[in-house]
């Protein structure tokens, strides 16, 4: 994997969570409320899930190219 993708990867990933934070601001004040009143270990949980889908999502694109 070439930086040049990595870095491209990186900057989608940022432009979708700020056209999240731009179109949907209410529900996502509403999510972060939600994250702040969960407890250390199920936000850990929630953390190792979402890299772990990411991971599998990246995989799956390398076998497809």
């Amino acid at each position: 994997m070439s930086v040049a993708l990595l870095l491209a990867a990186l900057g989608l990933v940022i432009a979708a969570e700020g056209l999240l934070y731009a179109a949907f601001p209410a529900q996502v004040r509403r999510a972060l409320a939600a994250l702040l009143s969960l407890e250390d270990g199920a936000l850990r949980a929630v953390g190792v899930a979402a890299a772990t889908l990411g991971l599998l999502i990246v995989a799956l694109a390398s076998l497809l190219v």
